[in-house]
């Protein structure tokens, strides 16, 4: 009894890890609306602030930092490279669309990650895999369509967060690579270190002003983007189907619809929820398949 009790309170620790790490996520864009350097900027010092919590993360779960093949450090630092690359995507799309198609748009990389490992594969779609695809298609295009009603800016932003999550997708594909020789946090430290040059760079070719006046909103983006919403899913992660994983990614959309809401006035008329839902049950369902 004392044993099954002990079990039910760790999971209980371990689902609201898995909670608060995606609610931490969804805060995101608002802290990159809110910074005062450009979109690309922020991204750069989300991982720069980051980068010595990860270290210390590391040497605390006795994972090294040096001494590993050079394939395994070439697969991280190629993932570096994408997920940089995602991160620019995704900030300038926050600015040009709402919070949630952002949110929704910028977690497409579940639907896509299904469908490179069928192609990998060489089959057809079978089952709730074509219930997935069908379900996030026809969700995106009632959410592109309600886009350009707005304004071609808006649609320019969704489809920017398209191609975060596609390009997200490479990063999780060459990463996963590295995670079993480099360990978690050491891969986050490789990733971040790589992708600071990218995002500088990407930010100086904009002209983009660097250095923040008001440095709340990049701390708060470092700390519940990269440090307490990886954390959190990085204890939590192992301890779920991917089921339940997708189950609780949904709480990022509905948290950025409330902040969108609350902070910027964004609203949503019925059929831009149809569309989300139709998203979000596509991402659960995507999620499902890789039980």
């Amino acid at each position: 009894m004392e044993n099954a009790t002990a079990e039910t309170h760790r999971s209980g620790w371990h689902l609201a890890a898995l909670l608060g790490g995606n609610a931490a996520l969804a805060l995101g864009p608002l802290w990159v609306r809110m910074a005062d350097t450009g979109p690309v900027s922020a991204g750069f010092w989300r991982l720069l602030l980051a980068i010595p919590v990860f270290v210390v993360l590391a040497r605390m779960n006795g994972q090294r930092l040096t001494g590993h093949s050079r394939a395994a450090v070439l697969a991280i630092l190629a993932a570096g490279l994408f997920f940089a690359a995602d991160l620019a995507s995704w900030h300038l799309g926050i600015g040009l669309t709402r919070l949630g198609n952002a949110t929704l748009f910028g977690n497409s990389g579940s639907i896509l990650l299904v469908a490179f490992g069928l192609i990998a594969l060489r089959r057809m779609p079978r089952g709730m895999e074509w219930l997935a695809f069908a379900a996030a298609i026809t969700g995106s295009a009632i959410l592109l369509g309600r886009s350009l009603e707005l304004g071609h800016e808006t649609l320019i932003g969704d489809l920017l967060c398209l191609l975060a999550g596609f390009l997200y997708t490479f990063y999780i594909l060459l990463a996963q690579r590295a995670r079993a020789d480099l360990g978690g946090w050491t891969v986050l430290v490789f990733a971040s270190v790589a992708g600071l040059p990218v995002l500088l760079g990407g930010a100086l070719l904009l002209a983009e002003p660097i250095w923040p006046t008001q440095w709340g909103p990049i701390v708060a983006l470092a700390l519940t983007s990269q440090v307490i919403g990886q954390g959190l899913l990085v204890y939590a992660l192992r301890h779920f189907s991917a089921f339940i994983v997708g189950l609780a990614l949904l709480t990022q959309p509905a948290v950025s619809v409330v902040l969108g809401w609350a902070v910027f006035g964004e609203l949503l008329k019925p059929l831009d929820f149809v569309g989300m839902a139709l998203v979000c049950a596509g991402l659960v369902l995507a999620r499902s398949t890789q039980d």
